[in-house]
């Protein structure tokens, strides 16, 4: 078998997978497509109309599928981390993608910490208002006139499902009155 050739998913596979995960200490090799597998097929299932019978099973193979997929990605994510130095050999690029943000967290807990323990009130500061200044894109859901941000520009007016990047303060304001929403990177 060729390593292009991808391997199909089912569940005596993933199973399999999740078995080997689970009687080991460390992060099992898999294959590099898993999570796209696993999406691949419950598409395909989900993309069908079974009635009767059938779709009583496959409702039962999607609840199996989903909790094996679950279980194995906590596993794996679990092991990863265990140690003081995230592991990331034989993670997936989407294992690694959840961990950079885990990496990312503790090193601006560490920062906290330190500038707090050691006096450094400078470093609070600027960290205090690069949060406040960043940025936030927002999708409007329904009409808005023109606003003043908090970073003295002019922004709007909006239609309903306008997206626009605001400050922080304005976006979280305008999210908190139900009159826009956050949108996140994969929308």
């Amino acid at each position: 078998m060729e390593m292009s050739e991808t391997k199909k998913i089912d569940v005596n596979s993933l199973y399999a997978i999740l078995l080997r995960e689970v009687e080991n200490d460390t992060v099992q090799e898999v294959d590099p497509n898993l999570y796209h597998n696993i999406a691949e097929f419950l598409g395909n299932i989900k993309n069908h109309d079974y009635d009767g019978i059938e779709s009583k099973i496959t409702e039962s193979l999607v609840k199996m599928i989903t909790e094996m997929t679950s279980i194995l990605l906590k596993i794996r994510i679990e092991k990863a981390t265990s140690l003081d130095e995230i592991d990331y050999s034989n993670l997936l690029d989407e294992e690694r993608f959840i961990l950079d943000s885990e990496d990312e967290l503790r090193q601006r807990k560490e920062t906290i910490l330190s500038a707090t323990l050691n006096g450094r009130l400078k470093l609070l500061e600027t960290v205090g208002e690069n949060h406040r200044a960043r940025s936030i894109v927002v999708r409007f859901l329904k009409p808005m006139d023109q606003i003043m941000g908090t970073d003295l520009q002019s922004y709007g007016p909006f239609d309903a499902e306008d997206v626009a990047t605001l400050p922080f303060e304005n976006a979280r304001s305008l999210i908190g009155k139900k009159i826009a929403v956050k949108v996140s990177w994969e929308d």
